[in-house]
């Protein structure tokens, strides 16, 4: 398994930023032996860390290095900030285009990789699910599937905040900063049910959907809540729920299906 660090300056962000790879281009051939997913073409994953984390959070905190090699796939891990992986106003604040667009282009011709929309996929936690999710869905052109891990899909809360909202994670000025205006949130394209609501009305195609959450996490019924509008619209999705809390643990529990899922013919 080739792994290698890599820092690049971001016309996205306007600055240097890091991101991870782990290549499955190096394994012996006893190591391929038989396994089914070495006879198509390698897969391309980016994996988004969540609030307060960084590049290296899906490294340390589950086998995503093992099992990249066990499924012929090229794992990305960026460094996305707090900013939720959305494009904001400002200069240099263009996160969703940066994961988007700009970070698989730049993957692509850095490693000559030349990976087919539906082998490429996203997945993130917590933040991270939420930006993935907003991300396939935002460039459904670029990735063909999405698996969100205990994503905080909070745009409903979001949107009815106002400043005296009293929030333990974050305070109003922050949500408003990433989010743009809260009460212009549920017809704003930093939120995923627009995303979806736009693009089922439209007749346009979604990418397919893989979403995980535990019983016992504070976000489940956020996730409860997305999993009900998802059938509403008639969007298809796979849906696992098992114990656990909101952390890395419940994440390693799940991995497994995910991948399973985003690699299924």
């Amino acid at each position: 398994m080739a792994t290698c660090t890599v820092q690049f300056f971001s016309n996205a962000l306007r600055r240097f930023t890091t991101f991870t790879a782990l290549l499955p281009n190096d394994l012996p051939p006893e190591m391929v032996g038989d396994n089914p997913h070495f006879r198509r073409p390698m897969k391309l994953l980016f994996l988004l860390h969540g609030y307060s984390g960084c590049e290296t959070d899906w490294l340390y905190n589950t086998p995503i290095s093992e099992l990249a090699g066990r499924y012929n796939m090229a794992v990305v891990l960026p460094n996305g900030g707090n900013d939720f992986y959305l494009d904001g106003p400002e200069t240099g604040r263009q996160y969703a285009a940066f994961v988007g667009e700009e970070l698989p282009a730049y993957v692509e011709k850095l490693f000559g990789l030349q990976i087919a929309p539906a082998d490429t996929c996203i997945g993130g936690f917590s933040m991270g699910g939420f930006g993935a999710l907003h991300t396939a869905l935002a460039y459904p052109e670029r990735f063909g599937r999405v698996a969100a891990f205990s994503a905080a899909l909070i745009q409903r809360q979001v949107a009815a905040m106002t400043p005296e909202t009293q929030d333990p994670i974050a305070n109003y000025a922050y949500y408003r900063h990433v989010f743009g205006e809260p009460a212009a949130l549920p017809e704003s394209p930093n939120n995923p049910e627009y995303l979806v609501k736009t693009r089922v009305a439209a007749g346009n195609p979604l990418p397919r959907i893989f979403f995980c959450v535990g019983t016992e996490d504070f976000l489940y019924q956020n996730n409860q809540q997305f999993k009900a509008f998802l059938t509403e619209q008639g969007v298809p999705f796979r849906y696992e729920e098992g114990t656990g809390i909101h952390d890395f643990a419940f994440v390693r529990s799940q991995l497994e299906k995910a991948l399973d899922f985003l690699t299924e013919a």
